[in-house]
């Protein structure tokens, strides 16, 4: 199986790859991950985007495409793997397509997990994290206690980061939104389009993924 999940911050894509790796044996692979790895072992792909990141500028499509066709050609995803966070465009679709023939591993499916901006923002904006320990919480789905205090360390700081303040998740949700959708139009034209509904608790989302891709 062979597949890209889509999905907005908060969709919780990651976490079910990660669980759909641990049970089927399909790696995760994620271009942040592997980019951060390339860099750190100094390998010549790394070195590139090392120096484009060194200077203020993005890795380009080329340096990540060559860093995901070592990886997929790697024994473990002989059998699948599940690409979490490329492609983001349509651009990056018809190149990561052409890498894929090359490598006689095209895609079988696109996965998107749907939900509801709302939820989304909900999500992403509750969260609540322990200063000292660092467990999340969230205010809307998983509410510290009432008397404010973290269950693992005993804390009363519990903060809000920066990053999950609600003008820069409505950005980072926009920029996504207009990216994303015409992806999920050119995966539906291909026909390789999965829609999951992503709203609900962990284990039954999981359930639903499961069943879409025919595990």
């Amino acid at each position: 199986m062979r597949i890209v999940l889509l999905g907005a911050p908060g969709s919780g894509k990651g976490t079910q790859a990660k669980k759909l790796m641990a049970d089927y044996g399909y790696p995760q692979v994620s271009t942040g991950d592997l980019l951060r790895d390339a860099v750190a072992r100094g390998t010549e792909h790394g070195l590139r985007a090392k120096a484009a990141m060194d200077a203020g500028q993005l890795v380009s499509d080329e340096i990540v495409l060559g860093i995901l066709k070592e990886r997929i050609a790697q024994p473990d995803a002989a059998r699948g793997f599940i690409l979490d966070g490329f492609p983001r465009n349509i651009s990056q679709a018809r190149s990561l397509e052409q890498v894929l023939d090359e490598l006689g591993q095209p895609l079988d499916a696109a996965v998107l997990m749907d939900l509801d901006f709302s939820i989304l923002m909900k999500r992403l904006t509750g969260r609540r994290t322990c200063k000292n320990c660092g467990r999340v919480y969230n205010i809307y789905f998983l509410p510290p206690p009432a008397d404010g205090r973290c269950e693992s360390c005993g804390s009363d700081e519990l903060v809000q980061r920066s990053d999950d303040r609600e003008e820069t998740i409505g950005r980072r949700l926009e920029v996504y939104r207009q990216e994303t959708a015409p992806l999920i139009e050119h995966y539906r034209e291909e026909g390789k389009l999965k829609v999951v509904d992503a709203e609900g608790d962990f284990a039954a989302v999981y359930a639903r993924l499961v069943k879409t891709l025919g595990l």
